[in-house]
């Protein structure tokens, strides 16, 4: 499982350096490959295990074809996914596309979700946390209604 935040600079070629308490959660499943796709609905990047991933794949294979959701969806995470290792220093090489796409340049963050990491441009990842006093409250709601916290 992987959770924590943690903010690492990413160099002039794209590599940014793996917390050592994801490396260690990668390893852990005896796999060190994993998946780099970026997210549907928010400017960062989705990390899956490769196991996880081909659990997602296979998920997938089991839905209708033709349906024009899940063709949009394999279109728009699944075609973008790229299968990456970690370099001996431990970092991830973010390919230019994804960078340009999810604007990491300087500071990236990275945030545990429990069976995914995802990976965000440090000043993005603080204006999507942002919410008005309106916007708490419906999130207080909801939260507590979902999860019954």
């Amino acid at each position: 499982m992987f959770r924590g935040q943690f903010i690492h600079s990413i160099d002039a070629k794209g590599r940014v350096s793996l917390p050592a308490r994801f490396r260690d959660a990668l390893l852990r499943d005896g796999d060190a490959r994993f998946i780099l796709t970026p997210a549907l609905f928010d400017p960062c990047l989705h990390l899956h295990p490769i196991a996880a991933w081909e659990a997602l794949e296979t998920k997938l294979n089991e839905l209708p074809s033709f349906d024009p959701n899940i063709v949009r969806f394999r279109r728009l995470y699944i075609s973008a996914a790229i299968e990456c290792e970690l370099d001996k220093a431990g970092r991830v090489l973010v390919p230019p596309a994804l960078r340009e796409r999810t604007q990491l340049n300087k500071d990236a963050l990275w945030a545990g979700m429990g069976r995914t990491v995802e990976l965000w441009a440090k000043e993005r990842w603080e204006a999507a946390l942002s919410m008005t006093p309106e916007q708490e409250q419906d999130f207080r709601r909801a939260v507590m209604e979902q999860i019954r916290i």
